[in-house]
């Protein structure tokens, strides 16, 4: 593949870009990452966790799977997932700073992130309604994310879920092919129960 373009996102902050059908977007972290896409040409079909689940029939998706938007569109396909220590979530919703400070007044930030912690004043939320104001994208029109390298302990009697500190190595990546024109955003995650660190993203453009 031919790197079109390569950046650095730091910590707690956004990225956004138009991603043209056919092209490559490549994540590399050992921080959890908030994923979302539009198609560019209707913004108002967008990624969709429960499209994503029952389509490829299961909680945890990897290599070859297909990532889906609210009316069954196919918007992306994971070519290569290289992280083989844990899964990615198609559970949970953003961090936010209101979550945070609730979490706070009830006294449960170290029995939901384990750890003591002094909470940001802003998360995932902030970040994608950020960069995705520019196009006209209100917040409350955000999807519920896929959340890259978030390795949630999920009990399959109960449902209960719980955080983990697992995380992947420096140097692992997922690539994700654009089956469309799209708009695609991320957060680089706060990460509470291990701390967020910055995120590299790539565009590539596949090989002939």
């Amino acid at each position: 593949m031919r790197k079109l373009r390569e950046e650095i996102v730091p910590a707690n902050t956004g990225w956004v870009a138009e991603v043209r059908q056919g092209q490559v977007v490549r994540i590399a972290a050992t921080t959890t990452v908030d994923f979302v896409a539009f198609d560019l040409h209707n913004l108002r079909e967008r990624f969709d966790q429960a499209r994503t689940k029952v389509y490829n029939m299961k909680l945890f998706v990897s290599t070859g799977d297909k990532l889906m938007g609210k009316t069954n569109q196919h918007l992306m396909t994971i070519m290569e997932d290289t992280w083989r220590g844990g899964t990615h979530d198609l559970q949970k919703g953003t961090c936010s700073a209101s979550r945070f400070q609730l979490a706070k007044r009830e006294g449960k930030i170290r029995e939901y992130y384990g750890r003591d912690w002094d909470v940001p004043d802003h998360g995932c939320w902030e970040n994608l309604s950020g960069v995705l104001a520019p196009y006209g994208i209100p917040p409350e029109d955000i999807p519920s994310p896929f959340n890259l390298y978030q390795h949630m302990k999920i009990d399959g009697v109960t449902g209960r879920m719980e955080h983990t500190t697992v995380r992947p190595e420096p140097g692992t990546y997922v690539d994700l092919r654009a089956e469309r024109d799209l708009l695609v955003a991320f957060s680089a995650c706060p990460d509470p129960p291990v701390g967020g660190k910055p995120v590299t993203v790539g565009i590539y453009q596949a090989d002939a």
